[in-house]
């Protein structure tokens, strides 16, 4: 279908032969006033305007084009195909051999003058209007509504991840349910034995009593068993917190903000998971502040920060290595930082490592570094990440001293 022509062009090109010489100069004004307002429109407009011959070379681009493809003034003249490697020009040229109102569609990234994620659309010059065939590329910046897609996509499957952990973690209670209930009777009758340190039998034989005293390993393994069951119980009570987490993951449990110091949690996470570290036969290093302010924080949730980030550092050191804990003040708040001396973390996997269910571990959940990040924005703290390839990793918790109140709107109506 051929284009309607305007109304001004068609009176004129009817009557040009009968125009003098100030008819045409009031023509060729006029007609450069509509070219002005057009190339103002058009560098005007967000998307893309790039006009080409038949042959591929460009004849015209507006502003836009520059600030997607980088296509530079004076670029008139080019081929297609030297800005842009990713467009099929000879798929476009053969649409617009086949005439009509075809239009080709392609998606494609760019990576200069920046990344960006562009949609083409190509469609065929009407040559009877334009003077010459050629081709009108249309550029539109894609990239937000492609993000907007993808972070879709992208919560919706961690929506549904999370509606699973939280299924599991459900069925995951009643045995924990059952194994406190156990420990709980065990410590009874580790108790029993610590306390009866002497017993008293009759001899069968001779019906005379026999007292009968407990050895002082006996004792000494009561002790032991004491302690090891005081871990487990911590480590079902941990359990059973996390799951706690989970059953909430949608609305997080609200913070219990009390006065504590840093050093408290440090020393509360080391008595907590030092057999492990130990069994693994890490080195524990710390270097805590010895006049360090107390801060308002969730003890508990901050313990289970370090308890992630300790057993990460652990668990990244395969022979041996050391584990530091130091504890620091500034002007700006408190900070707790957990080193170690493991592989460290490649640049390519640390801008994922706080992503829900990413993990390099085999075994791993990934879920260990998104709680720490929740719980510490919940704090209004702030992490900070150090790694080196084959020297270790820091992570440093920065924390407010003063709990931030909320900021209330002035009266307008007060004088």
């Amino acid at each position: 279908m051929a284009a309607t022509k305007s109304s001004f062009l068609d009176k004129v090109l009817g009557r040009i032969g009968r125009l003098d010489t100030e008819g045409l100069q009031t023509v060729v004004q006029r007609l450069a006033r509509e070219r002005s307002f057009l190339e103002t429109l058009f560098n005007t407009i967000e998307d893309g305007v790039l006009v080409a011959d038949e042959q591929g070379k460009i004849l015209y681009f507006n502003q836009a084009v520059t600030q997607l493809i980088g296509l530079q003034s004076g670029g008139e003249g080019q081929h297609i195909s030297e800005i842009l490697p990713e467009v099929d020009w000879k798929k476009i040229a053969r649409a617009d051999d086949a005439g009509g109102e075809h239009v080709t569609r392609l998606e494609f990234e760019v990576h200069y003058p920046r990344p960006r994620f562009l949609r083409l659309y190509a469609a065929p010059l009407d040559g009877e209007a334009t003077g010459s065939s050629g081709v009108a590329l249309i550029f539109h910046d894609a990239t937000e509504a492609r993000q907007k897609t993808f972070e879709a996509i992208e919560s919706e499957r961690v929506q549904a991840l999370t509606l699973l952990a939280a299924s599991v973690a459900h069925e995951i209670g009643n045995p924990l349910n059952a194994l406190h209930i156990h420990l709980q009777l065990m410590e009874r009758e580790v108790k029993k034995l610590k306390r009866d340190e002497c017993c008293v039998m009759r001899d069968k034989k001779t019906s005379s009593r026999i007292t009968h005293h407990a050895s002082p390993d006996t004792i000494e393994v009561a002790k032991k068993l004491e302690q090891y069951l005081d871990v487990a119980k911590g480590e079902i009570n941990r359990l059973d917190y996390i799951i706690t987490q989970f059953l909430g993951a949608i609305r997080p449990a609200p913070l219990q903000m009390k006065l504590a110091t840093l050093n408290e949690v440090v020393e509360k996470t080391l008595d907590l998971l030092r057999p492990e570290i130990e069994n693994r036969g890490v080195t524990v290093k710390t270097k805590l502040a010895r006049h360090l302010t107390a801060t308002p924080v969730d003890a508990t949730q901050l313990q289970q920060v370090l308890v992630n980030l300790v057993k990460n550092a652990v668990q990244a050191m395969t022979t041996g290595g050391t584990l530091t804990l130091q504890t620091g003040e500034n002007s700006d708040g408190v900070w707790v930082s957990v080193a170690d001396t493991g592989g460290g973390i490649p640049q390519e996997q640390i801008n994922r490592i706080f992503e829900p269910f990413y993990t390099t571990k085999k075994k791993g959940s990934g879920l260990g570094l998104m709680i720490v990040q929740r719980i510490v924005r919940a704090h209004n703290g702030r992490i900070e990440l150090d790694s080196n390839v084959g020297r270790g990793t820091t992570f440093r918790i920065w924390l407010p001293l003063h709990e931030r109140k909320p900021r209330l709107l002035a009266d307008k109506t007060q004088n």
